[in-house]
């Protein structure tokens, strides 16, 4: 049987639905798994997409854009193929794709965490296993080393360093994703320590996750702030970009750290000169991505992008069937063009 999804110069490709997955070049219709920016990006024609996800999309793309959504779970069918979006744990509105067609079951996970039972994130539906024929899966954190604390460990890390800054009158200045990363820090820390200031690129996607109707604290943009003694007490949320900037000026005395799953590796978190590192992904680990695959019960599974020979060869020694899109164009864009945007640095 031909395969139900396969690489294109665009992107993936569904041939029997006429439709693409995350495409990064315009087409006429692309399913789109979450609202970052190397999985959703402008110019397509129409676009089908989770219910949860629309206020970011629209917030990123544009007003106007032509976005259909569907609720976790239900159904529509495409040209044949009957599609349906399953939760992905990653961000909010984040979703699998999963196809079925003619007996066939294939689901494209697009990027995804998992947690354990004890833990929720907040901010967004939690990981849903979607039984399928083929998997196709990221590995973003695909080796040994990337083993993440549990979700409360890093929030208590993250409430201590804010706390002794105060302490100290020293702003607390924290590096992460605008999207995802800064809503999931906001939700599960304790507002009492102090004032919660952000970025504008964050502030924006804070107002996109209210409107849908997700609960996060009061926060004030930084430029609105006139009283400068409220630095010394604050905790500020800003991109990777704003690091070595003037607008890092007005803070005077501050620490700075970064959230990001990379910060598992001290060079990198030498490279960038940062007071701390805080090892918080919003992608699986090693030991969930071979849960997530496991539990897919897969015949096959389609390695993406992240550490995809590795997995690859991991996957292969425990006996499951696992290998690589073959199209050398697809694979080199869609490994190279990582998950930064303009404003952002780590995921």
């Amino acid at each position: 049987m031909t395969d139900l999804v396969v690489a294109r110069s665009e992107g993936l490709y569904c041939p029997p639905g006429q439709f693409y997955i995350d495409p990064w070049r315009a087409v006429d219709r692309a399913v789109i798994t979450h609202a970052h920016a190397d999985h959703a990006r402008s110019g397509h024609a129409h676009y089908l997409a989770t219910q949860a996800s629309e206020q970011v999309l629209r917030t990123r793309l544009g007003q106007n854009i032509s976005l259909q959504t569907l609720a976790y779970g239900e159904h529509i069918e495409i040209n044949g193929v009957t599609v349906s979006l399953h939760p992905a744990g990653h961000v909010l509105g984040s979703a699998q794709v999963r196809l079925e067609y003619r007996g066939q079951i294939w689901v494209v996970s697009g990027d995804y965490k998992l947690m354990s039972n004890a833990e929720q994130d907040q901010t967004c539906a939690s990981f849903e296993s979607v039984p399928c024929h083929v998997f196709i899966t990221e590995s973003t954190f695909g080796l040994p080393v990337y083993r993440w604390k549990s979700q409360a460990a890093v929030m208590a890390e993250i409430q201590q360093w804010w706390q002794a800054n105060a302490r100290q009158q020293r702003t607390s200045v924290l590096y992460c994703y605008a999207f995802g990363k800064a809503q999931r820090i906001l939700s599960a820390l304790d507002p009492d320590t102090g004032p919660l200031l952000m970025h504008g690129a964050v502030e924006k996607l804070n107002q996109a996750y209210r409107s849908s109707g997700v609960a996060l604290p009061a926060t004030r943009l930084v430029s609105t702030v006139n009283d400068k003694s409220l630095f010394s007490q604050a905790l500020v949320l800003a991109p990777p970009s704003a690091q070595g900037t003037a607008w890092m000026k007005r803070f005077g005395d501050y620490s700075d750290a970064f959230a990001s799953g990379w910060m598992c590796l001290r060079g990198r978190r030498r490279r960038q000169a940062l007071d701390r590192g805080f090892v918080l992904s919003d992608h699986a680990d090693w030991p969930g991505l071979q849960q997530a695959i496991r539990a897919s019960a897969a015949e096959r599974i389609i390695v993406t992008h992240g550490q995809v020979q590795v997995m690859i060869r991991w996957l292969n020694e425990q006996g499951l069937n696992a290998e690589a899109f073959s199209s050398a164009e697809f694979s080199v864009q869609y490994n190279d063009h990582g998950h930064d945007e303009p404003d952002d640095t780590f995921t």
